[in-house]
């Protein structure tokens, strides 16, 4: 058992951008004045993280279980591959695979800020961007994994990847055994935002 930590020293985007930063101050000055409820935004954020922006990256495993010159196109230049199916934009300019394989499991951290890809994950979670998971990622991932319910055997290597602002990671998770029958849309179904970081596996049909 051993775990790989996989290093950049590109600089990372740790600051807000000037539309996030006026975003923060209208949520702000409408919740003091009563007009939005924080808990309904709360609701609408936590539907684009784990339901309508994870959807995109879905399919593109989906789209990589499925085809495998496609598959072969996302191992050589994700950036390419993933824009073809129409996913491009700012936090995803730059992207790389990683496949998980019976061997190894790759998790996806980003030690210094919360580089994400937008464009195929949605927005990222709130446990993403806390410490606690920043640091203990590189230096317990086995322990971390644990934690999110993930138990992998002793024998399986974890790999840990630091995103950056000039490159962020998407997880190709095992494609699950009796699947073989399925189309895209049902494989697309079995494939959770978690499954894409890395903190957790493909689910399996019902």
């Amino acid at each position: 058992m051993s775990e790989d930590h996989h290093d950049h020293d590109h600089h990372h985007d740790n600051r807000y951008s000037a539309m996030q930063a006026r975003v923060k101050a209208l949520e702000t000055v409408l919740t003091e004045k009563g007009l939005i409820d924080p808990a309904a935004i709360d609701a609408i954020v936590e539907t684009y993280e784990t339901k309508i922006g994870p959807r995109n990256g879905a399919h593109v495993v989906a789209r990589a279980w499925s085809d495998p010159d496609f598959a072969e196109w996302l191992d050589r230049d994700a950036t390419a591959a993933i824009a073809s199916l129409g996913y491009t934009g700012r936090q995803g300019e730059h992207m790389r695979a990683v496949f998980n394989t019976p061997d190894t499991h790759n998790l996806v951290v980003c030690t210094l800020c919360s580089c994400y890809p937008w464009s195929v994950l949605g927005l990222p979670p709130i446990w993403y961007k806390a410490p606690a998971y920043r640091s203990r990622a590189v230096i317990d991932p086995r322990g971390v994994l644990a934690e999110f319910g993930l138990t992998l055997p002793e024998n399986k290597k974890i790999r840990v990847w630091d995103s950056t602002a000039e490159l962020r990671y998407l997880v190709i998770p095992e494609r699950p055994d009796g699947t073989e029958g399925l189309g895209e849309e049902e494989l697309a179904g079995l494939v959770s935002r978690d499954a894409m970081i890395g903190t957790a596996v493909a689910g399996v049909p019902a």
